[in-house]
């Protein structure tokens, strides 16, 4: 029988799964995702069967749908393995995957049978007429799958465990799950300069349903340290360090804790035992990139530098972080931190070279573009000697209107700058009328008024000024 592909497509756009959760390519570096899931695979059974759907759909963005089948397979494996009595409802997802994948291999009538065994069985689960279905294990599951997509996705990751949350409020997952997606959120948020909710609560009630998931843990010593509590958090990752000595996840956010209370040397050795059990880990290398830019900037401020040091500690900063723009390519923040890298150690050519690099990228999103701006605006200045660069590329970043904490930085060194030259009488028309600029834009209208009057009284014959000050009268 001939399956009419419409009216297959419409019944596949119903199922709950990875092909129906809107997670976009381009949002994620495809390779590094890839050993991210395989890394959690070989340390953490029992998210087991969450990945190996994650990985299909992975595999399927690869374009390798025999190795996508392969990983529902093993997907099934565990749900027979550890669910026997369940093996239905657990199977909703993965045997929606499988309709989908067998839809893109254009092999219909396999396509069908899974969009049939989807249906059919949330009917027998389902208390409903129409056989709709909520379960909270799909839910969590799509918040899980969310999380792994980056910052674009993690307010609906939330949502998601706060929907499974509903029908069982003490699940030790779906706690974990959410605490996680409220970390990312307020992580996000300092990173914006954003209000954020606070996410002590949902970290320390997840620890205490889940005591063995150090994660959690890591995450909580993390936050404490953020609350000016480190020494609370540094009990935490003791704690962890006894219960998981040999987790990289867990390793992961030991090392960070370490590196910003500045022993750096003990976060270096922590990472480095965390990658040699997960070699490729992208979020390790760039980790200790970030180290090695520490340990340089350490040498720096005793003043007293061993050239040889320093070369040293570049070629390895350099290593891990080109390690991370290879792999991960749209990980923007790992561009500015090598160039910032290649900066402390002034060799001011490549540094030049990456800034130019990340800024060509037409992909990059305006908050990051911001951070980058800001920060090729600090290289001009300190690095370069060249103020009129600075604040261009200062300007550059707050002209983007998306409110950030990029921006907000960029606002703030280009007032402080100005309001310096035009204080100590070094100021001229243009400073003043750029500081003027610098109001409009942030909105403070009265004052920009002020500026461009100064600014014309000391040049009257410039017409940007005149028309910019006309323009805002109007706009009052």
């Amino acid at each position: 029988s001939t399956i009419s592909t419409d009216s297959l497509k419409t019944s596949l756009q119903k199922l709950e799964c990875h092909f129906t959760w809107t997670l976009m390519k381009e949002h994620v570096g495809l390779e590094a995702l890839e050993e991210t899931v395989r890394d959690h695979i070989k340390f953490v059974t029992e998210y087991n069967i969450i990945d190996y759907n994650m990985l299909s759909y992975v595999c399927y963005l690869k374009n390798s749908n025999e190795e996508a089948l392969r990983s529902l397979r093993k997907a099934e494996e565990v749900i027979q393995k550890y669910h026997p009595g369940e093996i239905a409802r657990r199977s909703l997802v993965t045997w929606g995957n499988y309709a989908w994948i067998y839809y893109h291999m254009q092999r219909y009538e396999e396509a069908q049978t899974y969009a049939s065994k989807v249906e059919n069985s949330c009917k027998k689960l389902s208390s409903t007429d129409h056989g709709k279905i909520q379960l909270p294990e799909i839910d969590a599951e799509q918040g899980w799958a969310l999380l792994r997509f980056g910052r674009n996705y993690f307010e609906r990751a939330k949502n998601c465990f706060e929907n499974a949350l509903k029908s069982e409020p003490d699940n030790p997952d779906f706690n974990a799950g959410y605490a996680l997606a409220m970390y990312r959120l307020k992580d996000c948020a300092t990173w914006y300069g954003e209000k954020a909710a606070p996410c002590l609560e949902a970290l320390e009630r997840a620890v205490e349903l889940n005591p063995k998931d150090t994660t959690i843990l890591a995450l909580l010593a993390l936050e404490l340290q953020y609350l000016n509590r480190s020494d609370e958090g540094e009990r935490y990752i003791e704690e962890g360090l006894q219960k998981t000595p040999d987790f990289p996840l867990f390793l992961r956010h030991a090392a960070i804790f370490y590196r910003k209370k500045g022993k750096v040397d003990k976060a270096v050795e922590i990472l480095q035992k965390a990658l040699a059990l997960t070699p490729n880990s992208i979020v390790l290398h760039h980790q200790l990139g970030l180290c090695y830019n520490s340990k340089i900037f350490q040498w720096k401020k005793r003043g007293c530098i061993p050239q040889n040091e320093v070369e040293n500690l570049l070629q390895l900063a350099n290593f891990h972080l080109k390690r991370v723009i290879d792999k991960k390519p749209v990980f923007f923040s790992a561009y500015r931190d090598l160039a910032n890298t290649y900066a402390l150690g002034e060799r001011y050519e490549e540094a030049e070279e990456i800034f130019q690099e990340v800024l060509q990228r037409n992909d990059l999103p305006c908050d990051d573009k911001q951070d980058i701006y800001f920060n090729y605006g600090k290289f001009q200045y300190f690095h370069m000697k060249s103020e009129s660069k600075a604040i261009e590329y200062y300007l550059e970043g707050l002209k983007i209107p998306k409110d950030s904490y990029g921006r907000k930085r960029c606002s703030k060194a280009l007032e402080t700058l100005l309001k310096q030259k035009i204080e100590s009488g070094l100021g001229d028309a243009t400073d003043i009328g750029t500081l003027g600029l610098v109001h409009n834009l942030n909105g403070k209208k009265q004052e920009a008024i002020k500026c461009y009057k100064k600014a014309i009284a000391l040049d009257p014959s410039n017409e940007e000024y005149q028309n910019a000050l006309t323009e805002l009268q109007l706009s009052i």
